[in-house]
């Protein structure tokens, strides 16, 4: 028996947290969810999850901004970063590669392709919730 992972997701739109959440739980991952940048970071200074799946577009602080913050931090820097987005051109991937995110999912987020990333980022090792 693997030990559950604890994930964060971190959207604005209450339909993409659902979604990603079932997806997540479906998989046996412990899943949390917010809804704004600042209120992430917020919850990861006081519980660091194992990885977190991050909206890029959303009011305030964007999802670029919550990254910027989690990588100068020595405590945060290493939690692995799934963003997920519309966006899927050249530049928005090399800014993202550049600014320390792990993997890039395009919106609607794909089970398959999900926890492909989970895997490859955090061992292969799925959770028991």
């Amino acid at each position: 028996m693997t030990q559950a992972r604890h994930i964060l997701v971190v959207d604005d739109d209450p339909r993409n947290r659902k979604l990603e959440e079932a997806l997540l739980r479906a998989s046996g991952h412990v899943v949390r969810s917010i809804d704004s940048g600042k209120a992430a970071l917020e919850a990861i200074a006081a519980y660091p999850p194992d990885l977190i799946l991050l909206d890029l577009m959303m009011p305030g602080m964007d999802g670029f901004e919550v990254v910027r913050q989690l990588k100068v931090d020595p405590a945060t820097r290493d939690i692995p970063i799934i963003m997920v987005t519309a966006l899927d051109d050249e530049g928005s991937r090399a800014r993202l590669a550049t600014a320390g995110v792990s993997e890039l999912l395009t919106k609607p987020v794909d089970r398959w392709a999900l926890q492909a990333c989970i895997d490859k980022l955090l061992g292969g090792g799925r959770g028991t919730a």
